[in-house]
């Protein structure tokens, strides 16, 4: 599985993915267009967002790998217009990064 996270990922999931053998890989920045296609969204199983205020890059990733999984691991709530394309929205205060890997992988 190859999953990118977009955003800071201060709560670890990116660690306990990698502990389940999913080939975690950051887009840098924003998370615009260019940085999602250097990380590999092309191929990619999963796109994390863990920053809110970086929702913009969840059309642009579906755009370019419409089969791509979203998932949201923030604190802050989502934009509306980002709530349709995001498969899961979990906040880190209600289930840690090992639960949400485990059920991710």
């Amino acid at each position: 599985m190859i999953a990118i996270i977009a955003g800071p990922d201060g709560d670890g999931l990116g660690d306990a993915l990698e502990s389940r053998d999913a080939d975690v890989r950051y887009a840098a920045g924003t998370a615009a267009r260019p940085d999602l296609e250097e990380a590999g969204i092309h191929e990619a199983d999963l796109l994390v967002i863990t920053d809110a205020g970086l929702a913009t890059s969840i059309p642009v990733a579906k755009d370019l790998n419409p089969g791509v999984r979203v998932v949201v691991y923030a604190h802050d709530s989502l934009p509306e217009f980002a709530r349709g394309q995001a498969g899961h929205i979990v906040d880190p205060a209600l289930l840690d990064a090992e639960t949400v890997a485990e059920e991710l992988v």
